[in-house]
Order: structure tokens, then C-alpha cells, then sequence
């Protein structure tokens, strides 16, 4: 469903289903919502952070911060080209128009941004560059960093860190 459209109706859906939940539940606090992805929902997560700020908090996990440097640098170029359509070369304005960089000019919400020294699928430049944005925005931002770890948090001692620093966020 995300194929040439990574920002798009994905986004709409986590929006919709967020409204969703908010008028269904009156137990819960639209005022007071956090946001959390890994992977392709740390994407989304850089995504969210250009695009709205109803969410008082966001927890960006291996997430891509620029699709293009994404591309050149990831392990895992069958993705990337399935989803985008081709290569950069070959299709330049779907790797632009999902570029969660060309948003950062609307980042103001919060940011915890996780990531993993040995990740190569989605490499730790991606994860500084996000908190660099972050930071010179002025946006209050943190960068937890396990350089034991690749794109997933694997070991006990990293995970019960892991979980501390997101519900501490």
C-alpha cells in the first residue's frame, strides 16, 4: 500500500485512525499524544514531524530522515526501488516528493531519535542527521545511540534502556 506513495495515504490513515480513537475513547487525551515508529515508522515518524504538530511528543526508531542518501546508502536497494519507482536517476521527484528532509522547516514537536551504530539497512547518519535538524530548529530533541546494536535492539540490557528512554520521553 505504500508503494509510490510513502507519505501519502499511509499518513492520511494514521491521522484518520488517530481521530478515530480520540472520538471513541473519552478516556484518552488528544492533548497529550505521542507517536512512536521503527523502521519504516521511524519514516513515518520524520514524515509526521514536517507535516503536523498535534503530537506533544515523537520517538523516531531507525528511521529514514532523506530518501535520496537513503537509497545510496542502505544494504537493501530492492526496497527503494520498488517503493520509489525506480532510482533516483531514473524517477528524482518521487524520491523528493517523500523526503522527509524537505519537511524539517515544520518540525516543533519533541523528538527522541533511536538508533543502532551497526544498523546497515538504515544507516546512524539518518538518525543524526535528524537530531542536526532537530537541534538547529531548536526543537527539543535527544539522540540515544546503541552502537552495539543494529536495526533492531536485541540485547536484555539495551532493551530494558531502550523502554526506560521511550516511556521516560
Amino acid at each position: 500500500a505504500i508503494r509510490g506513495d510513502w507519505g501519502g495515504a499511509p499518513y492520511e490513515d494514521l491521522m484518520k485512525g488517530l481521530d478515530a480513537a480520540l472520538a471513541k475513547y473519552p478516556f484518552l487525551d488528544g492533548t497529550r499524544v505521542g507517536a512512536l515508529g521503527a523502521s519504516y515508522g521511524g519514516y513515518m515518524i520524520n514524515w509526521i514531524a514536517g507535516h503536523t504538530d498535534r503530537f506533544k511528543a515523537l520517538v523516531c526508531h531507525d528511521g529514514i530522515f532523506d530518501t535520496r542518501a537513503a537509497y545510496f546508502e542502505t544494504e537493501e536497494l530492492w526496497f527503494a526501488e520498488w517503493d520509489m519507482g525506480g532510482t533516483p536517476w531514473d524517477n528524482p521527484e518521487a524520491f523528493s516528493k517523500w523526503n522527509p528532509a524537505e519537511h524539517v522547516k515544520a518540525w516543533k514537536s519533541p523528538m527522541l531519535i533511536v538508533h543502532g551504530a551497526l544498523d546497515y539497512r538504515i544507516p546512524e547518519s539518518h538518525g543524526m542527521a535528524a537530531f542536526s535538524a532537530a537541534q538547529r530548529l531548536g526543537v527539543p530533541s535527544r539522540f540515544l545511540e546503541f552502537p552495539d546494536e543494529n536495526h533492531w535492539v536485541l540485547k536484555p540490557q539495551n532493551s530494558k534502556r531502550w523502554h526506560d528512554e521511550v516511556l521516560a520521553w
